[in-house]
């Protein structure tokens, strides 16, 4: 299957019946991620071939209801997924935790189409925190803030909980959609 800007993509929320897919989605996610590791904190497989998968764990199992996973597919190809947290109240900022389009299906408006799905099923205040060092996704996030919410986002710079040795993480905020009053 060839991707194009006018190929139909289906985001919708992933089924348990669809884990499966998804943990093979993030291990080619884990596996784009692992060149973005370092020195001491070089991002390798564990001993059985696999990476570590906590949000997926998180994803799926909801965690109180503050987290959603999403499956995007085209035809019967799955291409990417995305993991939202921070749904549980309106009023609280939501988290794109992960997200992911596999290689075939880059550059042919996959992305943008996901994200902006995904955002509009929460409409208020977002986050998304991705490495500097990775320039596909400085340049992806830089355009969905500015697609998103014109001249209305922010990029900041925060340091990696517990982690002072890592680099800070870039992060992306934007309001997308009418926040519901409680």
């Amino acid at each position: 299957m060839t991707m194009t800007p006018s190929t139909t993509v289906d985001i919708r929320p992933a089924t348990p019946a669809d884990r499966p897919t998804v943990e093979r989605l993030w291990l080619m996610f884990r596996h784009d991620m692992s060149e973005f590791g370092t020195g001491e904190r070089l991002q390798l497989p564990n001993t059985d071939g696999t990476f570590r998968s906590e949000r997926v764990d998180a994803a799926f199992d909801g965690r109180g209801g503050d987290w959603a996973p999403y499956l995007f597919v085209s035809g019967e190809h799955p291409v990417g997924f995305a993991f939202v947290r921070g749904i549980s109240a309106p009023t609280r900022v939501r988290v794109l935790n992960s997200f992911f389009v596999v290689r075939g299906a880059r550059r042919a408006g996959v992305g943008m189409r996901a994200v902006r799905d995904v955002v509009a099923r929460y409409p208020g205040e977002w986050e998304v925190a991705f490495q500097d060092g990775n320039p596909g996704a400085v340049a992806f996030w830089r355009r969905v803030g500015e697609e998103l919410a014109p001249g209305e986002w922010g990029e900041e710079r925060r340091p990696v909980p517990e982690r002072p040795d890592l680099a800070p993480d870039v992060w992306v905020s934007f309001r997308y959609g009418k926040v519901l009053e409680v």
